[in-house]
């Protein structure tokens, strides 16, 4: 149990490393608790035997460890109010009648992503609770298109679509009726195999038009399937950080935000604002993550941020909260 001294001194050294990156001395918070820069040391030292915090190889200052990181959010750290701007940008977006909830969840996070620099993700409704309820294509050049999906849930997604070939507005608008007529209803994890099995050997193999449009949306069913639930936005946004100037530790990082099945295993499965400092994910030991998770008509996603593990937290709680309260209200 530590007294309210070493209290104290730990608020001061996790958050002016926060601000500053850099080993904090005895010196330089001797003022802020009044007294000698020996007690400060014995205290540090104290800390340091509790594994709150540890030494560099480069400073004979400290920095906070990951049980120190653990401690500060659980004992010490407080909510910060969120600015005027903050409320006045994240309203904009939730009073947007225009947005479904989903895309509003979406921007939402985008915008935390510029306010923070951190890596926003989304991890939505699972594929296989969304059923298409409409499929629609426009034309925007001879062989370019975009695909849009809407499902029953309100979701839209949109791809651009190449086809090698050009293709006649009549062609485009058969192929789509086809399509619409066979997989509206179905589950979007389930449309790839019924395009496959149903739809395909309705397409005349001699309409070179019709099959050329098949294969292009085919290969876009296919992405949408795969991206229908994950959202991650800005993953460089960490490597501005300098615990990640390392070419390889950028290089795994990035993999790591690419790789769907790990990213997947952010969902959350607890009430509440919760922090994972580390060791205590399977993403990254030198990352944090604060995530939530919420509903929408009684179905489950999860919000979260990523960052360093000397990462705001106070302020990363408060906006994942503020968001949290916005769905929650709708």
């Amino acid at each position: 149990m530590l007294n309210e001294r070493q209290k104290e001194l730990l608020k001061l050294i996790v958050e002016e490393y926060i601000k500053t990156a850099r080993p904090i001395g005895s010196k330089s918070i001797c003022e802020n608790l009044n007294c000698s820069s020996a007690t400060i040391r014995n205290e540090m030292s104290i800390l340091e035997e509790l594994d709150l915090l540890e030494k560099t190889h480069t400073s004979s200052g400290r920095i906070p460890s990951e049980k120190g990181y653990r401690y500060y959010v659980d004992n010490i750290m407080q909510p910060k109010e969120l600015t005027g701007e903050d409320v006045i940008n994240l309203n904009k977006i939730f009073h947007n009648h225009s947005l479904a909830l989903s895309d509003a969840i979406v921007r939402s996070m985008e915008i935390i992503s510029e306010l923070t620099n951190y890596t926003s993700i989304v991890l939505g409704k699972s594929s296989d609770e969304n059923k298409i309820s409409k499929v629609e294509v426009v034309p925007i050049s001879d062989n370019n298109l975009i695909a849009i999906v809407i499902t029953d849930k309100g979701h839209v997604e949109h791809k651009n679509v190449f086809i090698q070939e050009k293709v006649s507005l009549s062609e485009i608008k058969q192929t789509v009726d086809l399509i619409n007529k066979f997989i509206i209803g179905t589950p979007i994890n389930e449309v790839s195999k019924k395009l496959e099995y149903e739809v395909k050997p309705q397409i005349g193999e001699s309409i070179k038009q019709q099959k050329a449009i098949y294969d292009a949306l085919f290969t876009a069913f296919s992405e949408f399937q795969q991206e229908a639930s994950v959202k991650v936005n800005k993953p460089s946004n960490i490597l501005k950080e300098p615990e990640f100037d390392d070419a390889s530790k950028m290089r795994s990082i990035l993999s790591k935000f690419e790789d769907k099945e790990l990213i997947n295993k952010i969902q959350e499965q607890s009430n509440g604002i919760n922090v994972y400092i580390g060791s205590e994910s399977e993403f990254d030991d030198d990352v944090a993550i604060i995530k939530t998770k919420y509903k929408i008509d009684g179905e489950e996603g999860t919000i979260a941020l990523v960052g360093p593990k000397r990462m705001n937290y106070d302020r990363v709680t408060t906006l994942l909260k503020f968001i949290k309260e916005n769905i929650d209200s709708e």
